[in-house]
Formats: C-alpha cells, structure tokens, sequence
C-alpha cells in the first residue's frame, strides 16, 4: 500500500514542482510590471503587488518606435507563416502521396535542415541581402523566417497527408473531383490540427527570431519586437517596471495564440510525429 501510494504521489509532487519553477518567472515578470517603483526596488521581495499602476505600460507603449515594431513584427510572422504553409502543404503533399526518385533524400535533408542552427548562416545570409541591395527591408526577414520554419512544417504536415486514407481521394476523384479540388475538399479539412500546430510553432519562431534582424536591419522603421525589447533596457536605464512592461507585452501575442490552440496544437504535433 506505501508503495502503491507512493507510486501515485511523487509523479503528481513533481509535475507541481516543474509546473511552479516554469510559470513563477512569467507570473513575475507580469507582476513586475504591475507594481509601483517602490515594491519594485525594496530590499524585501513583494510577492503580490499591493497598489497596481499602468505607469510601466504607458512608458513601455510610449517609446519611440514602439508601435512601428509591433506592425513589422506582425507583418513579417504573419506572412512568414502564410507563405510557408502554402508551399509545406503542397511539399507535404507531394512527399506522402507521390513516389519519385530521390524522395527520402529530400525527406533527410529537411531533417537535417531542421536540426541545423541558423545562427551560422547569419553571416552568409547578410552578404546575400548586402548584395542584393535589401538591407533594412522586411522582406529578406520574411523570406528567411518562413525558411527556417518551412522544414518543420513539411515535416509534420506529411505525417498528416498520409495518415488520411488515400480511399477518400480516389472517391473524390471517381465522383467528378480532379486532384486539386479532392486536396482542397478532403484531404484540407482535415488536416487543421496539422496546421494549427505548425502555425503555432512558426508563429513563435519568427516572433522570437533576434540574430537575424540584429544584423540586416540597423534603422528602426525595419525592425523588430525582439531587437526593441534588447535596447529598452539601455534605453531607460534602470527601470525595471518599463523592462518588464515591455517584455510582458511583447510575451501576450504568443500566451493568446498558445492558449487558443493548445489542444489542437498538442494533438497536431504529437499525431504529425508518429505518423506517415
């Protein structure tokens, strides 16, 4: 019975451990940003903010900038992950249904494109967008984000396509459908958990993409959220209620998108894991 007991009680002791030491530094860095200067500075930690002020917001929201890199942060995730869906659905499509020479070729060498960091290629990246005169532009970071993000999303879409029975195709496509309308009104609806999670993943990818944007981007009308939130600090000096005003700002985007698509996030990329 002690060992059964046990048995049942450790897992959930440390799932309460785990769970604790990963939110409480999200919960104070929101809570920072609520309290006045004073709690914030004491020598003795004040654990829940006592008098709440929007003071650290206005000061975050009012920065020079700040509103250009919140648009340029949306517009390049937003189209990295658009663009990149469009092209992995068809990639995806073609790697699960078609048979062609050199396909698990290409299926490795997505693999090994996902595992390698991008950071090496900055230099490499830099001299190509030097070249072709697009310094301080967002479109090379959107052409590059959606190539970080485009292995994965292949990937785990594949194992989606061809987890769908190729029977419900040819149905479409004995009742009158061709190839294209058949993916569009079978095989499409279906694979939405797929999409969701890999949507989420490469909305959080570029979102936090900084290497990049620090190097091809030096005037503020091009930059991004993440290269903002590493100059606010300098930018205010020691005021730690800003700091974590911005950073709490620049986390609520991704806590909204993870909160609304969690379950079929989590579904998606455990199902586009094991499949296919």
């Amino acid at each position: 019975m002690k060992r059964s007991l046990f048995g049942r009680v450790w897992p959930n002791v440390t799932a309460v451990v785990l769970f604790i030491g990963l939110v409480f530094p999200v919960y104070w860095m929101f809570s920072t940003a609520f309290k006045p200067t004073g709690d914030i500075i004491s020598e003795d930690p004040v654990w829940f903010p006592t008098d709440v002020t929007f003071q650290h917001f206005k000061t975050a929201t009012e920065a020079d900038h700040f509103w250009t890199y919140v648009g340029n942060s949306f517009i390049v995730t937003v189209c990295a992950v658009v663009f990149s869906l469009i092209i992995a659905l068809a990639g995806s499509f073609a790697l699960a249904r078609m048979r062609f020479k050199g396909r698990r070729g290409f299926i490795v060498g997505f693999m090994l494109a996902q595992m390698a960091p991008w950071e090496v290629m900055v230099i490499a990246i830099y001299m190509i967008v030097r070249d072709a005169s697009m310094l301080n532009s967002l479109v090379p970071l959107t052409l590059f984000y959606m190539m970080m993000i485009l292995p994965f999303t292949i990937l785990t879409l594949r194992g989606f396509v061809a987890a769908v029975p190729k029977e419900l195709e040819e149905s479409a496509m004995v009742d009158g459908c061709t190839r294209v309308q058949a993916f569009r009104r079978v095989i499409l609806p279906l694979l939405a958990p797929g999409l969701m999670s890999t949507s989420m993943f490469g909305f959080i990818t570029a979102w936090n993409e900084l290497p990049l944007v620090l190097v091809v981007n030096k005037e503020a009308e091009s930059q991004t959220l993440p290269l903002w939130l590493t100059s606010f600090q300098t930018v205010f000096g020691d005021n730690w209620g800003a700091t974590m005003a911005a950073s709490s700002l620049f986390a609520i985007p991704i806590l909204v998108l993870f909160v609304y698509l969690q379950r079929r996030a989590v579904s998606g990329l455990t199902a586009g894991a094991v499949k296919g």
